[in-house]
């Protein structure tokens, strides 16, 4: 390649790499070219949905048991359908916005169409923060699953970095076409796991247990409690993502609905079950709680969820970065060394940062809930109720057609200031659950086993 091509192809990627309303490159992110040797185009809504359940109804759900033993088993409930309800609006609304703006890729571009330059580098950065964290947290599932089936006979840090190192690998297609079935595969071993780990706790149910309907809590406990069904729908960073690859994005909420349906039914069956059957005394994760042949039996099948949501996780981080770096350019849809050799790099140092912090930092299980409250609560709720008023108020009318509409502006007013009370709750809770940790002597060391 040339000088003069070279410099020609990063001024383009340059030039598109900024979406706005007056942009002058291809309105979709992805152009389709029968020359093109990448293809990304190519998912249906139902492996769309499929992708959607495996990297949503993963290790979050194994908290969902032990935040019913803190506020009870009806407002519990009650949460975890509202919170469905809630994520399959926001949903709706993102998937709108993205119908809207076709050149949207993640929640850095949306964040430049609606608040410019600063908005893109922070909802960009958010972005990736959290992918990695989530890594994290399925290593460190993926460590838990396997120190179980081990009877703790290896190193923890070890297990962590075989885990690290089968996890780069799911992350490495290119497409999300290539990791499709990967994801039918996960979203049924999540599955399963559950129902294996209910079977579990029914035969086995804990003599003496206490079930309440409601259970007194200061509002401390009870948020704290309530993250989990709360972060347990935290996906909606990735949705731009995904359908940027669908053949007909049109049909993105068909995936959604497929998605906050089974989400839902299963998050509150599982709920239910685990605490009926177990009590106050629930662990979290919950398999913990039950009796070791059962515990292994639960962790083992799971394992191929926990693999393959860090590994779409460490592929969200990467594309998020490549596409930023290479829009449009002939590194996107050629094979080139200098394309792979980025994206294998965005790959491994994705899933390097998320061992990293998974072994070196003691208190990474609480502090995940800080990048949580800060973007996911923004990505899953809060934002929605942005992009709603842009699009009105830009692609209808302005204030008159926000005015002409009182019930969606009122939505969408609602919408963000739940976002927010979540986000600062939320951080207020994770930061005080470390503090307490600390004074409490419970926060190991650095790169131990």
């Amino acid at each position: 390649m040339d000088s003069n091509s070279f410099h020609s192809t990063v001024a383009d990627a340059e030039k598109l790499s900024l979406p706005s309303k007056n942009w002058d490159g291809p309105t979709d992110v992805f152009v389709e070219d029968e020359g093109h040797q990448i293809h990304y185009k190519t998912l249906s809504w139902q492996f769309v949905g499929f992708l959607m359940i495996a990297e949503i109804v993963s290790n979050g759900m194994l908290s969902l048991p032990s935040a019913l033993a803190v506020v009870g088993i009806i407002p519990g409930v009650i949460l975890i359908v509202f919170m469905g309800i809630f994520g399959l609006f926001t949903a709706k609304l993102l998937v709108d916005f993205k119908l809207n703006h076709p050149e949207v890729h993640n929640m850095g571009d949306a964040g430049y169409i609606m608040f410019g330059p600063v908005g893109r580098e922070i909802l960009s950065a958010g972005t990736v923060i959290f992918a990695i964290f989530s890594v994290g947290s399925e290593l460190l599932s993926g460590q838990l699953a396997l120190s179980t089936l081990s009877n703790q006979g290896l190193c923890s840090m070890l297990l962590v970095g075989i885990f690290s190192l089968v996890t780069v690998v799911i992350a490495l297609p290119r497409t999300l076409d290539r990791m499709s079935w990967m994801g039918l595969v996960s979203a049924v071993t999540i599955a399963i796991s559950g129902v294996v780990a209910m079977i579990g706790a029914g035969l086995n149910p804990a003599p003496g247990r206490i079930i309440e309907a409601t259970a007194p809590a200061s509002f401390y406990e009870a948020f704290l409690a309530i993250t989990n069904p709360v972060f347990a729908y935290a996906g909606h960073f990735m949705f731009f993502i995904l359908i940027s690859e669908m053949r007909e994005p049109r049909d993105a909420m068909k995936a959604a609905w497929c998605l906050q349906g089974f989400a839902t039914t299963f998050y509150a069956v599982f709920a239910i079950v685990m605490y009926v059957y177990i009590g106050n005394t629930v662990m979290s994760p919950v398999y913990l709680s039950l009796p070791p042949k059962w515990a292994k039996a639960s962790f083992a099948i799971a394992l191929g969820n926990f693999l393959f949501s860090g590994g779409i996780y460490a592929h969200t981080s990467a594309k998020l970065v490549f596409i930023r770096f290479f829009r449009h350019s002939r590194h996107i849809y050629t094979h080139t060394v200098l394309g792979w050799t980025v994206w294998i790099t965005l790959c491994i140092i994705a899933v390097a940062l998320a061992f990293v912090f998974a072994v070196a930092v003691p208190i990474f299980s609480d502090l995940i809930g800080i990048p949580a409250s800060l973007f996911a609560a923004w990505y899953t709720y809060g934002i929605a109720g942005f992009f709603w008023i842009h699009d009105t108020y830009h692609l209808k009318g302005g204030r008159a057609a926000l005015r002409q509409r009182p019930v969606g502006t009122i939505l969408a007013l609602l919408t963000i200031l739940a976002g927010a009370f979540i986000c600062v709750a939320g951080t207020y809770v994770s930061i005080k659950l470390i503090a307490e940790s600390y004074a409490a002597g419970l926060v190991g060391k650095p790169f131990t086993c």
